[in-house]
């Protein structure tokens, strides 16, 4: 690493973080004493719920307006204060205007039943926040119908104090609880403390302006849509929405907002951000493809669903329908059967909203770069029965490197239709057709990289991927009451692939020349997934469980052919069908191929059926210790017919895969954690007797620690150790055979922070450090390193946007990526060199419109970011990339 390139990249960043700290402190030092004296001198105080004998009244009288309220009003936010007591709950409004409330006690819970009011929300429907201060058991804000609302204050021991303000942001909840001093306090103005959801933009026209008896404006601080940094909950890692701080295993989210700043059209990219996460073999850039803490081959799911079989991904995913991506650490066996053990990748998918919005963005950058997307949602029938959300996407780019090209469109319809009420459907269905060169990079040469440029493309003009998906499903589920609840889902999905390239087979390093191979081929792969489970709360003394009993069925089926030219892998011939390219001074087109005298080396049908059945239990020993066990048994089949030598073999497996974790908080904002888990997958090869070898198996222990610095804000430590075992490795005595000895370990630390530092000032940052390498092989020397996982991978994304003033919406973003030296194969014969990349955006947001201008390689370094085959496809990163864009919502 040259220190030339770190310097000004350093610079660059703690200048930008400066600028953005001294604005953060000298906006709150300058304008909060005076905002929070203003707003409370204005605000008026409502009685408290004790000293109203009829709540009617209160909703009638008790927030007079010189006007009867003849609108519905739109909160467009839900923030939650920290305060000595307790905690302040702000429902904020578009220009403050008074809600009416109707309140009312249930229990330990305190019921606030506002009408003429709706949530708008771009997160969904509804608020919730569990725990929020001691004594305070859950916050809840949702939607009654289409015009009232409903806020539930739950307490722990008893129903909690409240008393009621109004202020220029709107209704605020002075929430005082039994574990807290009893003088209620005056509401706060917003600090860093602030839990917000976003809001959605309203396609209606804005409100009249208040009326004489309301108190003058002043400046709101509006998060808007760049507060969705943290994700506080995920059902990767058990199925079922949960706290991610009662996770007893190392997950880590991406969310929307992130990929919008960073302008992210691929998904690796977005991964880049997730320590221990690296881009694998993408087959010439045409499909997803990544390695988890030094494993390859990381399943892809989609809302829990796999994309992918055992020859890989399908596709590349497009992200207009991505609501986050959400990574599982670790073996994930127990909940998604053959899967290796490194982890898996989840992307969940935008769902239906219940009131319209619209929204439209276009982009065009570097390199002939141009894509429009869109989203729309809302309902189809008046009571919000029946809701749609539709996801279009049209994309066509070059590139830097020679002769390749894109194009794609994407499509997502989504309909949610509610059966009754604790009854809902819903329906997605998606189209993806992609076109693109097949790139496999450059190459090797001595322990290094080729000195040739990086836009040099060494396959022909030709070579292309064309791949058309389509995929359906449902999701059916049925609440019996408020403590069971069942679930059934299914998924098909369907690509047929056409591939025609030039593949690199061998360099003669001496003279330049690359010997390469027309590959033609055909794929048609489909998967047909069900899933059933039931969930169930119950008590059996103290002890609270949530218990998780299922089952899947999945077949999938690939059928297609493979072949090359009669003479391909022999370098020997002199005149071969595939001509040669000298990577110093290379001519194209030399000889077109001619298929007809291809040889066909694959064509045939496989399918592999399998059926899973698991049972997981969530056990809150006490509110602060809580278990995770569960287990999980797989019996997988596959056949396969050969059409060429008209032959039919098969093969089954079996394996069951536990997994029990404990986290213990010792105060409310640390979650200490301890998990074991296995993984298992088929494996591949034969030994000298005939028989089949055993699946591969996958062993992890991890133990970690999770912090929220504060509301908004939360970060994650973990150390970890897997051993994966039973690799198929070639038999020492009959080396056509094989034998299941092979080993690979993986020790590592990663640290990931996420969230919302101050009002504006975002950041999603990890680190990174593993230890991959062979631990037993006949193929490969112990104690080589994994290709492509460096020992320490860092990333840093930040951005800052102005809350008041003249600069107002103007938004910026810096970020720098870090990838350590790593080897290019596993005979380790050469390096790819470290590197660190900085990106930067510059945006303004007004309204309900966004324009941004991003910069990706901002100092436009050489770099490389993975290998695929050895030392012919070394994949090369893009230079300094401008896009510029431009966001509208309705």
């Amino acid at each position: 690493m040259k220190l030339e390139l770190i310097l000004p990249s350093l610079l660059l960043i703690s200048s930008v973080v400066a600028w953005d700290t001294t604005a953060v402190l000298s906006e709150e030092v300058l304008e909060k004493d005076t905002q929070t004296r203003a707003k409370l001198k204005s605000s008026r105080k409502i009685p408290r719920l004790s000293e109203i004998k009829h709540s009617f009244r209160l909703a009638q009288s008790s927030i007079p307006s010189s006007q009867p309220v003849i609108q519905v009003i739109d909160i467009t936010g839900v923030k939650i204060n920290a305060t000595e007591t307790g905690i302040d709950l702000i429902l904020e409004t578009t220009s403050g205007e008074k809600l009416q409330v109707s309140p009312q006690t249930d229990g330990k819970s305190y019921i606030a039943n506002i009408s003429n009011a709706r949530l708008r929300l771009a997160s969904g429907n509804q608020f919730r926040q569990e725990k929020p201060a001691a004594g305070i058991a859950e916050v809840i804000v949702i939607n009654q119908d289409a015009n009232s609302i409903r806020v539930t204050l739950i307490g722990e021991a008893s129903v909690p104090k409240i008393e009621l303000f109004d202020s220029d942001e709107g209704l605020i909840f002075g929430v005082t609880s039994e574990d807290s001093a009893t003088q209620p306090q005056q509401p706060q103005t917003p600090s860093a403390n602030t839990q917000t959801q976003p809001t959605q933009p309203s396609s209606e026209q804005p409100p009249e302006a208040p009326s004489a008896t309301t108190d003058e404006p002043i400046e709101l601080v509006v998060t808007g849509e760049q507060d969705g940094y943290r994700a506080t909950e995920s059902s990767t890692a058990t199925r079922i929405d949960t706290p991610i701080r009662d996770i007893p295993q190392s997950i880590q989210v991406v969310p929307q907002q992130v990929l919008e700043d960073q302008k992210n059209v691929r998904l690796i990219d977005a991964l880049r951000n997730v320590s221990g996460v690296f881009s694998s073999n993408s087959f010439g850039g045409t499909v997803d493809s990544f390695n988890i803490r030094g494993f390859d081959n990381a399943a892809t799911l989609q809302n829990g669903f796999k994309q992918s079989t055992a020859n890989g991904n399908f596709s590349l995913q497009d992200p207009a329908n991505i609501q986050q991506v959400e990574v599982l650490k670790g073996p994930a066996s127990v909940l998604y059967g053959n899967v290796e053990p490194g982890g898996v990748v989840n992307v969940v998918t935008k769902q239906p909203l219940a009131d319209p919005f619209y929204s439209a963005e276009f982009s065009i950058g570097s390199y002939s770069f141009y894509r429009g997307s869109f989203d729309l949602s809302g309902p189809l029938t008046p009571n919000k029965a029946l809701l749609y959300r539709l996801n279009l996407a049209y994309q066509n780019a070059g590139s830097f490197r020679d002769f390749v090209n894109s194009e794609r469109f994407f499509a997502a319809p989504v309909f949610d239709i509610k059966l009754g009420d604790r009854t809902n459907l819903s329906i997605n269905t998606s189209y993806l057709y992609d076109q693109r060169t097949v790139d496999r990079g450059i190459v090797a040469i001595g322990r290094g990289i080729a000195d040739i440029p990086i836009s040099r493309f060494l396959g022909e003009p030709g070579d292309f991927r064309r791949s058309e998906q389509f995929g359906i499903g449902y999701r059916l589920e049925h609440e019996f009451n408020d403590n069971l609840k069942i679930r059934n889902a299914f998924q098909f999905l369907q690509n047929n692939e056409t591939v025609f390239n030039t593949n690199a087979t061998q360099l003669d390093e001496e003279t330049g020349t690359l010997f390469r191979d027309y590959f033609d081929s055909a794929n048609e792969y489909t998967i047909y997934s069900m899933q059933t489970d039931l969930t169930s709360k119950f008590k059996t003394g103290s002890v609270n469980h949530q218990l998780l009993f299922g089952f899947d069925l999945q077949r999938n089926t690939l059928e297609g052919f493979f072949r090359t030219p009669s003479d391909a892998f022999d370098t020997s011939v002199a005149d071969r069908q595939t001509p040669s390219i000298n990577i110093f001074n290379p001519s194209y087109n030399l000889r077109p191929p001619d298929r007809s005298s291809f040889i066909f080396l694959r064509d045939d049908l496989t399918t592999t059926d399998s059926l899973g059945i698991f049972l997981q239990d969530q056990i809150a020993l006490t509110d602060n210790l809580k278990l995770l066990v569960g287990g999980r048994f797989d019996t997988l089949r596959q056949e396969r017919n050969d059409k060429l030598e008209n032959s039919e073999s098969s093969q089954s497996d079996e394996a069951f895969s536990p997994r029990v974790g404990i986290v213990y908080q010792p105060i409310q904002p640390i979650s200490l954690y301890a998990s074991y888990s296995q993984s298992f997958a088929p494996n591949s090869g034969v030994r000298v007797d005939g028989s089949l070898l055993e699946p591969t198996r996958g062993n992890q222990y991890e133990v970690g620690i999770r912090a929220e610095l504060n509301p908004r804000l939360a970060a994650n430590l973990a150390f970890y150790e897997i051993t994966k075992t039973n690799i198929a490795t070639t038999d020492p005595v009959n080396q056509a055979f094989s034998i299941a000895v092979g080993e690979q370990r993986s020790q590592g630390i990663e640290f990931d922070i996420s969230g919302e530092i101050s009002p504006g000032w975002n950041i999603i940052a990890s680190y990174s450090y593993i230890n991959a390498e062979i631990s037993e092989s006949n193929d490969f020397p112990v104690g080589n390193k994994v290709p492509n996982v460096p020992h320490n991978k860092a990333s840093l994304w930040s951005t800052y946007e102005f809350q008041n003033g003249g600069f107002k919406g103007f938004g910026l973003g810096m970020g720098l990526f870090y990838v350590d030296a790593r080897q290019g194969d596993l005979e380790n014969s050469y390096e790819l060199p470290s590197y660190i990349r900085t990106d930067a955006a510059i945006y303004y947001r007004q309204n309900n419109w966004r324009a941004a201008i991003n910069f990706q390689n901002l100092f436009d370094i050489n770099y490389f970011e993975t290998s695929e085959l050895g030392r012919t496809t070394v994949i090369p990163g893009a230079p300094l990339t401008i896009i510029g864009s431009f966001a509208i919502e309705f």
